[in-house]
């Protein structure tokens, strides 16, 4: 895409990019920060990465969370599917089975190469986890199915290999009813550093801050209610700097991970983020450890999360 063209999308786009900045200070927290160190210790603290040719290590991963979410969960289950002769398991867990309509919480936690893979994705998988604890506890107007999803990254991105692809067509093919989808992917990573925050298209720093220290809420145009509504509770909260970015799906960005499946299966979702590369630059490094994550703001993005589910009428 060249200079102008470039420009020219993303002119309707300010707009919707709006912010939320106010953080009470008496605000309850919710999420225990000693607990999910321990859930990210033990995800990414194993001998071998979990990448897709370590399967074991892997299953080791897939098996804890299962574990987890059967503390929490009405019903959890494995959903395996088949790649080059290779087992792969997404792990879903479901509260308020006895509802019909469906919001869907997903996380990947397979890496990139030889990794820990903290922020991408261990971050985003920590944090279903702890949804489950939470909304275990509440009486919720929608079904909530928790998914742990397999292959996300390379070489499957963007492949029916995806775990996300696998659990969206098994959705579409059995007429399930969705409200929507929330992807959690790589919500632990922030900075306070001036210049710590870079955009698709360098002139957007004159509109916003520089600042990685928030987190957003992105979508695509044309996403529909589910979008909006998640947007607004998410501000409404104000546990933690909170934007929120609309744009065209061919944004660099906009569709790297697991919510683009239900895009094309025609279900309203929202990428929850730190930006990713655009601010992290550990992605896909051997340098993105639990060492470097800001575990407070994560438990935050976490508390916000789980009350924007929990206030879904």
């Amino acid at each position: 895409m060249n200079q102008l063209k470039t420009i020219a999308v993303f002119i309707p786009v300010l707009s919707q990019f709006s912010c939320a900045e106010i953080i009470t200070s008496d605000q309850k927290y919710f999420t225990d920060t000693v607990r999910i160190k321990e859930d990210l210790r033990i995800i990414t603290k194993t001998e071998k990465s979990r990448n897709y040719y370590n399967i074991e290590t892997l299953n080791f991963v897939a098996d804890y969370i299962y574990r987890e979410f059967s503390k929490n969960c009405d019903t959890v289950y494995y959903q395996s599917y088949q790649v080059n002769s290779v087992e792969y398991t997404n792990v879903i867990g479901s509260i308020g089975i006895d509802k019909s309509e469906r919001i869907i919480v997903g996380a990947h936690y397979d890496v990139a190469g030889d990794q820990e893979g903290a922020d991408d994705n261990a971050s985003g998988v920590v944090g279903i986890i702890e949804l489950s604890r939470h909304l275990s506890e509440e009486q919720l107007n929608y079904r909530v199915d928790l998914v742990a999803y397999s292959l996300e990254e390379p070489p499957f991105f963007r492949t029916e290999h995806m775990g996300s692809f696998i659990h969206a067509k098994s959705l579409f093919d059995e007429e399930v009813k969705v409200k929507g989808m929330i992807c959690l992917e790589m919500i632990g990573y922030f900075s306070d550093k001036p210049k710590s925050q870079s955009y698709p298209v360098g002139f957007l720093k004159l509109f916003y801050d520089t600042k990685g220290d928030y987190i957003t809420v992105v979508q695509k145009f044309g996403n529909g209610k589910f979008g909006r509504q998640v947007k607004r509770l998410m501000k409404k909260q104000g546990l933690v700097k909170t934007k929120s970015f609309k744009g065209p799906a061919l944004l660099p960005g906009v569709d790297f991970s697991d919510h683009l499946n239900y895009w094309n299966y025609g279900y309203s979702a929202v990428m929850i983020t730190n930006t990713a590369f655009y601010r992290n630059k550990n992605y896909h490094k051997n340098t993105d450890k639990m060492e470097t994550l800001d575990i407070r703001r994560m438990a935050l993005v976490i508390d916000e999360v789980y009350l924007t589910i929990k206030q879904f009428k």
